[in-house]
């Protein structure tokens, strides 16, 4: 068994990963050049016109709430390593870390201004400068916090050989995640959460990568960009 990830990549969170790890059906695609490519350009071509957009975003958070504009987090990414995740703040500062690892509809830490950043994703933008270093693709599994995926198992822990995406299937099946959480008891949430939805979220993204084309991307980032207006 040889060990791809040590002990150091992801903190206090070990996420170990053997050789028996790595799914044998995934499509070509998911780690092909061409689809490194179709990241490259269509996050370049998203990014020129959004950078105002993202100024003024930028000035909003910081007029209407104490903090720093961005929240940065550690994340999982290809094959267990660690990323950065870059989002705009959507909660109030000095919270961030105290409460819940997952948000749910009518969360207190949440601004005004994060709720309709949130509703309408545009929090998530600057994700696309991550997209453009290579820490994640346009299309695959979102990448979640290393207390959770060291909890997944085997079958499912083959989610985390695949980039992390800004979307994918798993994220469209659940784009009301927080109005599902809001039903569970906020003793249970983090229970909920790890034991229910994020396994879901895994075979749904696994059962994407042994089929993903170029086409299938392109079919999931127009129903992403359909969904922002529902």
């Amino acid at each position: 068994m040889r060990t791809l990830v040590n002990s150091e990549s992801c903190g206090p969170a070990t996420i170990v990963m053997s050789e028996a790890d790595i799914p044998q059906t995934v499509s070509p695609w998911n780690h092909s050049w061409g689809k490194r490519m179709f990241d490259i350009v269509v996050g370049g071509i998203v990014l020129l016109p959004c950078l105002p957009l993202m100024a003024v975003i930028a000035a909003v958070v910081a007029a209407t709430s104490r903090g720093p504009v961005l929240f940065r987090q550690k994340r999982v990414g290809t094959n267990g390593q660690t990323i950065e995740l870059l989002k705009f703040r959507t909660m109030l500062h000095n919270l961030n870390n105290s409460g819940p690892g997952v948000t749910r509809s009518g969360d207190p830490r949440i601004t005004p201004v994060g709720r309709l950043l949130r509703r309408c994703k545009l929090d998530e933008l600057p994700q696309v400068l991550s997209v453009l270093r290579g820490d994640m693709s346009l299309v695959g599994p979102r990448p979640d916090l290393p207390e959770f995926c060291q909890a997944l198992g085997t079958e499912h822990r083959m989610v985390l050989t695949l980039r992390p995406g800004l979307t994918g299937w798993a994220t469209l099946q659940f784009r009301h995640e927080e109005e599902l959480l809001a039903a569970v008891p906020k003793e249970q949430l983090l229970f909920y959460y790890r034991d229910t939805i994020l396994p879901r979220k895994a075979e749904l993204d696994l059962a994407y990568a042994e089929r993903a084309t170029f086409p299938g991307d392109l079919s999931i980032l127009w129903r992403t960009f359909l969904t922002l207006f529902r």
